[in-house]
């Protein structure tokens, strides 16, 4: 492959989408569009109906010297809705259909149109009917959430059958882009299927990745031929030796007139896009990644959080609790509550309190359990454990034997949300990185929990309590509860 730009290269075509990723990600805005502009009609008008208590058509209160009639003004609010949506960016290809951007962004230009309206009635002098807009704001916004997460859901089916799929190629060296193949596996909702892998050296045997062989189709001065081999409509370009600022400027010229979209991925895994920023320095493009967020993580708005969550929870849960202990007390010998010393925060030991799942004597077999199963003490679970009570059993699915556990938020030992509380005997066998779970209290419930449960690989385990306690922020927190409550129902891996 040259790098020598060539006249066709550099002559951008325009027009029809050039690649399938094009193709079904314009049918998907076009949905998209139709989708918002349903939205925001149907919530003016309801807004309407609802405030002046029908079809009227009442005239706004201002000081103009013509009359305007609230008609009118729904027909201009929804129209500058849709221009603040498109203004920003809301259906752009880069952030629809994963991710939180999408979201973000149409909270953001919802917000950025009612605060303009409500400067422009103080400058101009008109009132516009403050039940009309608080019942179109509210109903608008949650209505389009509401339709893009319902798309999602319909383009999440299409990927898993393989459709809407963004095909790969990965180029760099042979660890970075196994790095790279291993973070796309683990996401197959976002829709980015990996082709094919250039290497420095190119005749090299495919990576093993989650089971799936990816094939090395080529070194990484022969992306374009891989390119036309694989039928891939992105090339992600991690770490290699080979490429410099000139190679990948040219390689942006041949990749242009196909529509094959370039990415960088730097490799970064388990670091949120909220601890990612990009600047120019100097004419070159950085990436600053915040500092680790486990400081913020023990701060006062989180502690106050989390009791206010636990006491209203105890409250609206107690004849649950009450349902739970009497059946636990009349189908098994043992008390209703099962307490056991756990590791919290800083190393420090407390009292861990659930409902009793097991018989009496099962702490006595647990070392001869871990031993015929491996002898890894960590995260150590069985899927068919003998020492668990026919009760326990159904409580253990649903995670109900969990929640005795707000009583420790309230003493504050434990968080609602954060690393799973572990045994001194998992504790003692870990390394330095293990430790840093210690470094933020422990939760009922955290981001491997409501990522497969117990059916994760340690690692897995492992590394999704690590990225929770660098990445850490309220918004993850709300989040993780409302995923929390979804997989609880559902009875996900849990045994």
């Amino acid at each position: 492959m040259s790098f020598g730009p060539s006249a066709d290269a550099v002559v951008r075509v325009t027009g029809m989408p050039r690649s399938d990723r094009e193709r079904w990600q314009a049918q998907y805005t076009r949905r998209l569009w139709a989708g918002d502009l349903l939205v925001v009609a149907a919530a003016i008008a309801v807004a309407q109906v609802i405030r002046f208590g029908g079809p009227g058509d009442p005239p706004l209160a201002t000081t103009l010297p013509l009359e305007v009639r609230y008609t009118a003004v729904s027909v201009l609010l929804g129209l500058m809705w849709a221009a603040f949506l498109a203004g920003a960016g809301t259906r752009s290809p880069r952030v629809i259909g994963s991710g939180t951007e999408e979201y973000r962004r149409l909270v953001d230009a919802t917000l950025l149109l009612f605060g303009l309206i409500a400067i422009l009635s103080l400058i101009f002098g008109f009132a516009v009917a403050r039940g009309y807009l608080a019942i179109a704001l509210p109903l608008g916004l949650v209505g389009l959430i509401v339709q893009r997460r319902l798309w999602r859901r319909w383009v999440t089916v299409h990927r898993l059958a393989g459709r809407c799929e963004t095909r790969v190629l990965v180029v760099g060296g042979r660890g970075a882009a196994a790095a790279v193949v291993t973070a796309f596996s683990r996401n197959p909702e976002s829709g980015h299927r990996v082709v094919g892998v250039c290497t420095p050296d190119g005749n090299t045997p495919g990576l093993e990745i989650d089971g799936r062989t990816i094939p090395v189709v080529g070194d990484d001065r022969s992306v374009l031929e891989a390119v036309l081999a694989t039928g891939a409509d992105t090339v992600a370009v991690t770490a290699t030796d080979n490429l410099g600022p000139a190679d990948f400027r040219h390689l942006a010229w041949e990749l242009d007139r196909p529509g094959v979209e370039l990415i960088v991925a730097p490799g970064l895994v388990d670091i949120a896009g909220t601890r990612v920023t990009h600047k120019l320095v100097a004419g070159m493009p950085m990436v600053h990644v915040e500092k680790p967020q486990y400081d913020r993580a023990g701060s006062i708005g989180k502690t106050l959080f989390d009791f206010c969550f636990a006491a209203s929870a105890m409250l609206a849960v107690a004849p649950v609790l009450l349902a739970i202990a009497v059946a636990v007390k009349l189908t098994s010998a043992g008390p209703v509550f099962y307490r056991s010393e756990r590791i919290g925060r800083d190393g420090r030991p407390f009292r861990m309190i659930k409902f009793r799942s097991m018989y009496v004597d099962a702490e006595a077999h647990a070392t001869a359990l871990i031993e015929a199963s491996g002898g890894n003490p960590l995260f150590f679970k069985m899927r068919k454990d003998p020492r668990v009570t026919p009760v326990g059993r159904i409580i253990r699915r649903y995670s109900l034997d969990e929640l005795p556990q707000f009583f420790n938020v309230l003493r504050g030992e434990m968080s609602v949300v954060g690393p799973r509380p572990q045994v001194r005997r998992e504790v003692d066998s870990y390394d330095g990185m293990m430790r840093r779970r210690l470094l933020v209290k422990p939760g009922l419930t955290g981001l491997w929990q409501v990522s497969g449960r117990s059916d994760l690989s340690v690692e897995d385990a492992m590394r999704l309590d690590l990225s929770y306690v660098e990445n850490w922020s309220m918004v993850l927190d709300l989040l993780l509860i409302a995923r929390t409550i979804g997989a609880v129902s559902r009875g996900d891996g849990a045994y």
